[in-house]
């Protein structure tokens, strides 16, 4: 009995402090972090990932002190959820693309709600949801598992960090966050820009005719169409989006 309690002891040592960098991680990635996966699926399955990293991590926490061992599950649930976030920024740029399509058609208001950013007009929630199944598609969550994975080869456990790969790391990806936004919505923005002026003409040529009631519904039926003529282009630079962020998070692992 006390050979077995041991064996459990000793085992629970080795997968701590792996299972506290895949648990973080998966808390932050976009993906495994919706409310599809609860928090007991998401539990459970940074478990089994753990006991298969737990094969590939050459470290042993029962070596150390009490403090010690906490520091280090904090340094790894600190690199989980950063390296989650790298991919979270992503999703802020899809979000961002949707308000200014929304505020520019005249569906600012129209709000849905999202577990991971919150109120989202529902231009964002749709291209938020499109951004999903592409991610899906392009085996974006196996490429993630993957690079999970090669992330204890790459930086063990136990490798001290610099907090300045981190923060030019940071420097570097955050301004996607508005510049993807900038990119995905620009092509609506201008078109939907024209259709205003062109309006402004018509009101001007005809002062009788009732803006309000007439140009509303034909900025969001132009809009409207505008999206679905410019959705195809948008949807690659979302692809685009994913592969860089899916690049900047295997970079992160092997810069730091």
């Amino acid at each position: 009995m006390n050979f077995l309690v041991s064996e459990i002891v000793t085992y629970f040592y080795i997968f701590i402090v792996p299972f506290s960098r895949i648990s973080a991680f998966m808390l932050a990635v976009p993906i495994f972090s919706l409310d599809a996966f609860n928090i007991r699926f998401r539990v459970m399955f940074s478990a089994v990932l753990t006991m298969l990293a737990v094969e590939i991590v050459d470290f042993n926490a029962e070596l150390l002190s009490l403090g010690a061992l906490v520091t280090e599950i904090i340094v790894q649930i600190f690199i989980g959820l950063f390296s989650g976030y790298i991919l979270q920024i992503v999703n802020g740029a899809i979000a961002v693309g949707g308000q200014a399509i929304s505020n520019s058609m005249g569906l600012g208001m129209a709000n849905l709600m999202d577990p991971t950013l919150g109120n989202v007009p529902v231009i964002s929630q749709i291209l938020i949801i499109l951004a999903t199944l592409i991610f899906i598609v392009v085996d974006g969550h196996l490429v993630l598992i993957d690079i999970l994975m090669q992330s204890f080869v790459v930086f063990p456990i136990g490798q001290i960090f610099s907090l300045n790969i981190i923060h030019n790391i940071f420097l570097e990806w955050s301004p996607l966050l508005f510049l993807g936004g900038l990119v995905i919505s620009l092509p609506i923005m201008i078109s939907v820009l024209l259709v205003n002026a062109g309006l402004g003409m018509i009101t001007r040529s005809a002062p009788a005719m009732n803006i309000i009631s007439v140009g509303f519904p034909a900025i969001l039926l132009m809009g409207i169409i505008l999206l679905l003529i410019a959705l195809p282009g948008m949807l690659g630079r979302i692809e685009i989006f994913w592969q860089d962020g899916l690049n900047m998070v295997n970079s992160f692992y092997q810069r730091i």
